[in-house]
Formats: structure tokens, sequence, C-alpha cells
């Protein structure tokens, strides 16, 4: 397994398919959308797959598909049954708002999806509406219904907490779990989107979140699960599923972040938070061989930095999420 320079296991592939969305977050991106990338510069399928066995040569076992929204690319499954056939790739997820999920899940399974992340913020019509500038609340959660009934195992819901906005439904998202085998996973306001509308003031820590569940629930308990991520998992007796917290900024995991990144035109991304990329896009189109890309990935790989730079990421901000893939 490859490791940085700072000793950390590198085995986790973020690869973005796309930079186009059905949704615009108001934490994502501006409501007027972005400037889109052209066709010609996104990655086809078959360079994202050789970027794949090249990563794996050099020990990447886990691979997650983001976008933008990622059901929105045509031919989908295609992509996903070709990356489960490289030796070695031991798991494939994906992270999607969820509006096509219902839809698309029988296709997606067949060709070897195991896991799903679902990107919700609120249970109420209203405020869904307000946070994604879209009327679909009912889409999402019939797609999650439907990822229960199929079995797909873990299903994550990530909720984006905004205080003042939806830090009132914690305790229901909380309450998912009664029932249900999810595992929620609420995560700290980074400052992405239009900057200009974000404010520090917005932030409720991880902390405070779970002071809000425990004023609830009483004391949570550690839960040990493999999460394959940043979460930090906990559980309620007598709930069936869990929930967790991701803290890029109250409690930075640095330390144990396992993962680069793929952009969907072809940059590789080695912090979330950084503004360095590496063009690796014209190293496949010039005739690169697999082992070749593989030495090209893992000298990359040298280059993560130590940990993440919140101002200098405020300050510079070169690229929306949706252009990043989360």
């Amino acid at each position: 397994m490859n490791k940085d320079k700072f000793g950390r296991k590198i085995n986790y592939l973020r690869i973005s398919v796309t930079d186009r969305c059905n949704l615009r977050c108001i934490y994502c991106m501006p409501q007027e959308g972005i400037k889109l990338f052209p066709h010609e510069e996104i990655l086809s399928y078959e360079e994202i797959i050789k970027v794949a066995k090249a990563s794996r040569n050099i020990g990447i076992d886990t691979i997650r598909i983001t976008g933008g929204e990622p059901l929105i690319r045509k031919n989908l499954p295609y992509l996903i049954e070709e990356l489960k056939k490289i030796d070695g790739i031991q798991d494939i997820a994906i992270t999607t708002n969820g509006i096509l999920l219902k839809k698309m899940l029988p296709e997606l399974i067949s060709a070897g999806l195991k896991r799903v992340n679902i990107s919700l913020d609120s249970l109420k019509k209203d405020k869904f509406f307000n946070i994604t500038r879209q009327d679909a609340l009912y889409d999402v959660l019939s797609g999650i219904e439907k990822s229960l009934e199929t079995g797909l195992s873990p299903i994550k819901i990530n909720m984006v907490v905004i205080k003042g906005l939806n830090d009132d439904e914690i305790i229901d998202f909380v309450r998912l779990t009664e029932r249900k085998p999810l595992i929620v996973r609420f995560i700290e306001y980074m400052p992405w989107g239009s900057l200009e509308k974000w404010d520090e003031k917005k932030i409720l820590s991880a902390k405070d979140i779970k002071a809000i569940i425990e004023q609830e629930y009483g004391k949570i308990l550690p839960a040990n699960i493999n999460s394959k991520g940043p979460s930090d998992n906990f559980y309620i007796n007598g709930f069936q599923g869990f929930i967790g917290f991701i803290t890029p900024l109250s409690e930075h995991f640095c330390g144990r972040c396992n993962r680069i990144r793929l952009t969907a035109d072809g940059k590789l991304r080695l912090c979330l938070f950084s503004q360095q990329e590496i063009d690796i896009k014209s190293k496949i189109r010039a005739g690169s061989s697999i082992e070749e890309l593989a030495n090209f990935i893992a000298n990359s790989i040298n280059q993560k930095p130590e940990k993440i730079d919140i101002a200098n990421h405020i300050k510079n901000h070169p690229r929306e999420m949706s252009q990043i893939g989360g």
C-alpha cells in the first residue's frame, strides 16, 4: 500500500465523473450555476478506468464515484461494472443527491454497487427547496426507501448542518436511525459555494451537535463500525442505525486522511481544501502506460499536504465543490 511522506496509507480514490448537477445547493454552487467544463475536457470512462487501474497498482482498493451529481452522467452502470473487474478493488460506492436513485438502483446494483451515500439537508419540503432550490424532497426520500428495500449496506445520509437554517432538524435526522439501519452523518458547514454568502457564525460544531443529541437521548456511545472515511461514529441503545460526525473545521482529521481525488476534467487533487491540482489528463492523452501512470500518481501522492489550510482556501477558492467531487 502506498504511503505519503507523512506515513499515511493512501487507499481511497474519489472519482468525479461530472461537474453537472440537478440541484443548486446553497453551500455548493451559485443559483445561476457554474461555467461547465467543455465536453472534450471531461475524462471518458475509458480514461477513468485507466487511472483506476494505475491507482490499484499503488494500493488503492476503495473507489467512490461523485459529481456534481454522478447519476446524471449517461451509462454510469457501465463504469461501475468495469471498475468492479479490476483485481483488488474491494469497494465501489457512490455519493448522490438521491433524486434519480430509485429509478437507477436496479442497474447500479446489477453492475456491482454495494454502498451509497445520500446527501440530504432537510426533511421539510419548504426548507429542502430553500437549500437545494429544487422541489425534489419526495424523490430523495423515495431513493432512500428503495435503497433500504434492495439491501444496500451501509446506507449513509449526509446532512450539512447550518446554524439558523436546519439545525432545528438534528433530532429528526437522528430519529431516522431508530427503526432503520441508516448511518446519519452530521457534517460541519464548510466554507464553500458562494463565499460572499458564507458566514462563520452559521457553523455548528460537531461538539455542539452532539450536545443537542445527548440532551434528548443521554450519552451516546462510540460505535466500532468500519466507515472507510473521516466520520466518528456513535450509537443510541435500541436504535438500528448509527450517527456520525464529520469535523473538517473543529477537529481536523488530516492525520488519518487516506484519500486522493480525481476531478472530472482530469486533475489529481490531494486535499479537498488545497488549491494544488496535478494534471494527469495530459499524461493519459499522451499515451502513458498503466505503469507510467502508477508512478506518476505515486509521486503525486508525496505532494499531499500534512494538513488543511482553511484560510488559504477561503482566500483563493478557484473551484466550486461540484467541480471537485467533495
